[in-house]
């Protein structure tokens, strides 16, 4: 890693850590393949510490609305036994890795920081289920927990939808999909880095494409897996910027990083969202990379800017 590059970082910390993927090399997520990526990432967790402890964590089923399509786990976090706002929460992981322990440790820290409960949902990921199968999940989720709410956190009220990358996707497909069908409408949607333009055409998938942890060509990869279909990656239903019209949403909180491929669709996600009238806290982290919510050990800079993602989160939902 170069000088320039180490100084375009937030802090040390997280140059080293970048230094040290690079060292170790190795096939790419295009050669593992998701099986491997996942046993991988399951190693992984097993070094991780554990979250903050909470009041409640438990384990709970999200009824599929036919027989057709199965349960859906899901995992409720509540830091205190009041009533808070509601939260569904989708991981990240290119829709094809992670899942409720994957961000165990994030959701305990958004529920914290944020005082809220947080429902983390297990959709079924790709490449045995692509699209539409995770929005679909995400979709039944969010019905299920409107449906749902005062015994999960104690409040009634619609919940919001929030997601990290590819999460971030699905709770914004979220949005578009209850506009369209009449609601529920969530409360909310809070994004970080969010995938929101699956065509992968913005300058920032060639500028930021290799050298800053996540990579054009595994983003590539994922979508393919995901939307094997090309031509439909255009189609507004799978990529939400492409939306023509994304008035009436629900307010929006959009962080994206610096050095990040899907930074400029995010970004001009966030643009949209406030030329169409709705209401958008949206702040570029400087410094940061893709996926710095679960790197709150790896660099204070990361820790901080999870803090500042948490606190817009807890604006935003209470207005």
């Amino acid at each position: 890693m170069g000088d320039e590059q180490v100084g375009a970082l937030a802090d040390r910390e997280l140059a080293a850590y970048l230094e040290a993927e690079r060292r170790m090399g190795g096939p790419g997520a295009r050669e593992l393949g998701a099986v491997e990526m996942r046993r991988r990432q399951r190693r992984r967790l097993a070094e991780r510490p554990s979250g903050p402890d909470l009041a409640e964590v438990r384990d709970v089923v999200v009824d599929g609305p036919a027989v057709t399509m199965p349960p859906i786990a899901a995992r409720l976090y509540r830091p205190t036994l009041d009533p808070l706002p509601l939260v569904v929460f989708l991981h990240g992981g290119m829709w094809t890795i992670g899942g409720l322990e994957s961000h165990d440790r994030l959701c305990r820290r958004l529920a914290l920081a944020a005082r809220i409960a947080v429902l983390a949902v297990d959709y079924r990921l790709a490449p045995e289920h692509p699209w539409p199968a995770g929005p679909d999940d995400a979709a039944t989720a969010f019905r299920w927990a409107a449906e749902h709410a005062r015994e999960l956190s104690g409040a009634a009220g619609r919940p919001a939808v929030a997601g990290d990358s590819s999460g971030g996707h699905l709770a914004a497909l979220t949005c578009l999909r209850m506009r369209a069908e009449g609601g529920p409408l969530p409360a909310a949607q809070i994004l970080a880095f969010p995938n929101t333009d699956l065509t992968l055409s913005r300058p920032s998938t060639r500028d930021k494409s290799t050298g800053w942890g996540l990579t054009t060509d595994a983003v590539a990869w994922g979508v393919a897996n995901f939307v094997p279909d090309v031509a439909r990656r255009a189609d507004p239903t799978v990529s939400p910027l492409l939306a023509a019209d994304l008035s009436g949403l629900p307010p929006a909180v959009v962080v994206t990083a610096e050095h990040d491929p899907l930074r400029d669709e995010g970004d001009e996600y966030a643009t949209r969202l406030a030329a169409a009238g709705v209401r958008v806290r949206h702040r570029r982290e400087p410094g940061m990379i893709h996926g710095f919510l679960t790197m709150d050990q790896v660099a204070p800079s990361a820790a901080a800017a999870g803090d500042r993602f948490f606190a817009d989160a807890a604006v935003i939902l209470r207005g």
